[in-house]
């Protein structure tokens, strides 16, 4: 997928945040194929086509959730208006997001790559993500981790693994590694959404 506009851009974050005001405000399921839900002629192109997303909240800059899909089956926008409720609600790292809350949280978004094989060389911190696989289990980490907390490539990996719940130096003994990279996103970059723009819910 080609990079974003910013008007794409605040077109999913407004989305993200009027999933999380509708559901937190009122209780109600939103579902984009009955009435409430956007009114897909408002959606361009380009927000249809499928694409991984994960959807970071954050409080008083702190992580408050972080739900995505490595590989969605769904709109670009749909998937991110499920990942937004879903890192509200149902990381289990976490309680749920509380209607209290709602005006303090900050959503970021992270639209993938496709993951592919790379090797610890190839590796590039605040570009790349990892996914480590081995077996049945995964474990992924988006670039901006990496970055924020200044790890090098080996640490990278060795945290990815442990992500997965895998021993740490199992990127080396067999576990598949793979970079996939994301355009990164949120309120605080592309302006304040939380009361801009036309509701398309």
């Amino acid at each position: 997928m080609s990079p974003l506009t910013n008007e794409e851009k605040r077109l999913l974050l407004r989305l993200s945040r009027q999933a999380l005001e509708a559901r937190l405000g009122d209780g109600r399921t939103v579902d984009p194929q009955v009435e409430p839900g956007p009114d897909e002629s408002k959606i361009p192109p380009r927000l249809r086509e499928r694409a991984g997303v994960f959807v970071s909240l954050h409080e008083s800059g702190e992580l408050r959730g972080c739900v995505g899909f490595v590989e969605s089956r769904l709109p670009l926008y749909r998937a991110v208006m499920d990942a937004a409720l879903a890192a509200a609600l149902d990381d289990p790292r976490f309680p749920p997001v509380c209607r209290a809350e709602l005006y303090e949280i900050d959503i970021e978004i992270s639209v993938l790559s496709s993951p592919h094989p790379i090797t610890p060389g190839e590796i590039r911190i605040g570009i790349h993500g990892l996914m480590i696989t081995q077996g049945k289990v995964r474990g992924l980490l988006l670039p901006q981790v990496a970055a924020e907390r200044n790890w090098d490539p080996e640490r990278f990996l060795e945290e990815t693994c442990r992500k997965a719940g895998i021993a740490s130096d199992a990127w080396r003994t067999g576990a598949r590694a793979e970079a996939f990279e994301a355009e990164v996103f949120g309120e605080k970059q592309v302006n304040d959404q939380r009361s801009a723009g036309q509701a398309l819910l």
